[in-house]
């Protein structure tokens, strides 16, 4: 990275937005959106449902904003909230935490990522993810003039090798920052692997930032938070938000929960972002917190039977697929055919064939792509009408791919 480069600059570089002559781009998603909104294409590469949250959730923002709850909310969040985020996390986790000292409510969980690594972060200091990785990371990585290390998750498995983690983790480490379940693989990362890096935080006097938004979208597999396990709490700062688990996307109401001296340095940056929002929102995700077992334990099912389909459809096509454990998303491996660049794939598929989709190579260090440049990721966050109609469009994938 130049070290000419702008604050601005190094946000964009850190996610491969810049052109050799420094000028900027625009990202894949606004590219592949663009492309499948001209060409009336189904679009399977961002990350949003096309379904409401429940209506009596909403309901209850309805009502809020018709009462008056119009200004700002409490910098912390309202209390409410901040009661039924730590009753959530006992409830499903048996973690007891304080709601006046270890909970603070965010904008989303992206404001709770920033100000998590701009509260510890200095200049230098490294910051260890694994790769692919949500953008948002390298992004504020790069703000923060930070340097960003990552550990690959490769396929088929995307499993970490726990001594290619050892190794990056150093004394220079500042902040480990884990996405379980993860985007965009889909995969769960296994319990051994929380406990190395727990044990890598604890040698290298380092902290964890858990984004674990996807908690309660897993397939077969059980979500086991860093937090909970021996040495965790201590160390590790969790990020979740109402946007994943109630489709409750646009809303932007998420939040961090850990041991107070870490919220506390994660409250003090974040009331200078934007100091609260949502303040109708608040008592409605709050409401939605307290949902039943049944609820969680449905809408998961019901997003795994979505990508079941979307699964077997590419199957029939001929395109591999590494089914995924938890999140929105699955991953294809188009290597196989002639055409075998998932970044030039997704952006003919739009026209051709009606459908859109991401290539992996974009989450990932511009040095590494060649690893991932055979992989689309898909979401399957939709409605099943809307996932018949992607399978059927994609048996034609092939001939595409072959052209």
């Amino acid at each position: 990275m130049s070290n000419n480069f702008t604050p601005w600059q190094r946000t964009a570089y850190s996610v491969n937005l810049l052109d050799s002559t420094g000028q900027p781009g625009v990202t894949i998603f606004e590219e592949i959106t663009a492309l499948a909104n001209h060409h009336g294409a189904i679009n399977l590469g961002q990350g949003f449902p096309d379904t409401e949250g429940p209506t009596e959730i909403r309901q209850i923002a309805v009502e809020a904003i018709q009462n008056g709850a119009n200004q700002y909310a409490p910098g912390s969040g309202t209390p409410i909230l901040r009661e039924a985020i730590a009753a959530h996390q006992e409830r499903f986790y048996s973690l007891k935490i304080d709601p006046g000292s270890e909970v603070v409510v965010t904008t989303g969980a992206t404001e709770a990522i920033a100000a998590c690594l701009l509260a510890f972060l200095e200049p230098g200091d490294e910051v260890v993810t694994f790769e692919p990785y949500y953008d948002s990371y390298a992004a504020m990585i790069g703000l923060a003039n930070a340097v960003h290390k990552v550990v690959q998750l490769k396929a088929p498995t995307f499993e970490p090798d726990l001594a290619e983690l050892r190794r990056t983790v150093t004394d220079k480490t500042r902040v480990i920052l884990v996405n379980n379940p993860h985007n965009p693989t889909g995969t769960v990362l296994d319990e051994s692997v929380l406990k190395e890096v727990i044990a890598l935080a604890h040698q290298h006097n380092c902290i964890i930032i858990a984004d674990e938004v996807y908690e309660h979208l897993t397939f077969g597999v059980q979500h086991v938070p860093i937090a909970t396990l021996p040495g965790g709490f201590e160390r590790t700062i969790t990020i979740s938000s109402a946007g994943k688990s109630f489709s409750f996307t646009g809303w932007k109401v998420g939040w961090a929960t850990g041991p107070r001296e870490l919220i506390t340095a994660v409250r003090t940056v974040k009331q200078f972002l934007t100091y609260s929002s949502g303040p109708a929102f608040q008592p409605a995700v709050a409401q939605a917190l307290q949902l039943s077992d049944g609820f969680f334990s449905d809408f998961a099912a019901s997003l795994g039977q979505a990508g079941e389909v979307l699964a077997s459809g590419l199957e029939k096509a001929g395109i591999p697929v590494i089914r995924p454990k938890g999140t929105y998303f699955l991953v294809a491996d188009v290597r196989s055919f002639d055409l075998n660049d998932a970044a030039e794939v997704a952006r003919v598929m739009p026209e051709r064939l009606g459908v859109a989709a991401i290539p992996m190579s974009v989450f990932v260090h511009p040095e590494n792509q060649n690893d991932y440049q055979g992989l689309l990721r898909f979401a399957f966050c939709k409605q099943p009408d809307v996932i018949s109609a992607a399978v059927e469009r994609l048996q034609r994938l092939p001939e595409v791919l072959s052209k």
